[in-house]
């Protein structure tokens, strides 16, 4: 297991490296935006999006079959990209919730519980992301699992609007952000570790030509 996260740490800083400028800038950007959300959660989604990336590249080199004469179960192969995927999104869920703190503290608007609201928001963007492609890739191969990407696209858009409507006080009022963390946290591991087992039993039956 430890070989396949270098394996894909090392193709993650060689390939991926534009993914940290794109998150960057979005993070900056989202620092002088102050009604669309989608400069906040844009990132979340992008790294949600580093495994299936992955995953792509080893399918063009053909990784995919080598790994057959290798001593890793398909079951390692999947949970190696599900842990890079929760390192990077742990990654950036903190630079860009570090940054929206600064905001708002600069701004001197800082509360306690609308940054809470954003923060799970947040998480929730970013797990959904892979927790809702990778299954299809691992069942479909990525090209045709690609299509979920869109759909993830079409999520964030519709979070950012209720996320800008929530922060701006319309809703934020009616929610109780200690409850809302419950939910969150319950509902984002549980789903996760669902996609987790869906993709391993996916993997399992597919045969890679």
């Amino acid at each position: 297991m430890k070989g396949l996260l270098l394996k894909d740490w090392y193709m993650m800083k060689k390939y991926c490296r534009a993914y940290l400028l794109i998150a960057v800038v979005f993070i900056a950007v989202s620092l002088f935006s102050n009604d669309n959300m989608f400069f906040v959660f844009y990132p979340c989604l992008l790294c949600g999006m580093i495994p299936i990336n992955l995953l792509g590249y080893d399918e063009r080199s053909r990784w995919m079959q080598y790994s057959g004469t290798l001593p890793y179960t398909k079951t390692q192969i999947v949970s190696g990209k599900y842990l890079i995927g929760l390192l990077s999104q742990i990654t950036i869920l903190v630079a860009t919730g570090v940054a929206q703190a600064a905001k708002m503290l600069i701004a001197h608007n800082f509360e306690l519980g609308d940054f809470a609201v954003l923060m799970l928001l947040m998480l929730i963007v970013s797990t959904l992301t892979s927790s809702i492609c990778l299954p299809f890739v691992f069942k479909l191969g990525v090209e045709k699992g690609r299509t979920a990407y869109y759909v993830m696209i079409g999520f964030v858009c519709g979070a950012s609007v209720l996320a800008s409507s929530i922060l701006r006080g319309q809703l934020v009022s009616e929610i109780q952000p200690n409850l809302i963390l419950a939910l969150v946290a319950v509902a984002g591991i549980g789903i996760y570790i669902l996609s987790w087992y869906l993709s391993i039993v996916f993997f399992k039956k597919r045969e890679i030509q």
